[in-house]
């Protein structure tokens, strides 16, 4: 599967991630609208999350991956910039 990276996502921000694979956090979409997404991490945490770009049809159950300091969510083989709304 290829893998899309938003015009949104920075150099910097991919390079972050990059540098930090640890930090990339495993959830589930719990709520979608528009342009923010609620995810439940798999630690028990929870964060409501703008994004910069639509993920087109992301919906509630959906596996994404968030990564909180290059600040970019990865949904459906897609990288987008999201912020903690």
């Amino acid at each position: 599967m290829s893998r899309t990276i938003s015009s949104t996502v920075l150099p910097i921000q991919r390079a972050m991630a990059g540098a930090t694979p640890a930090s990339w956090c495993d959830g589930l979409v719990f709520e979608a609208t528009g342009n923010e997404v609620a995810v439940a991490f798999l630690d028990g945490s929870v964060a409501r999350l703008r994004l910069f770009d639509t993920v087109d049809g992301l919906a509630v159950g959906e596996p994404v991956a968030y990564h909180p300091v290059a600040e970019i969510l990865d949904a459906r083989a897609i990288a987008t910039t999201a912020r903690v709304a």
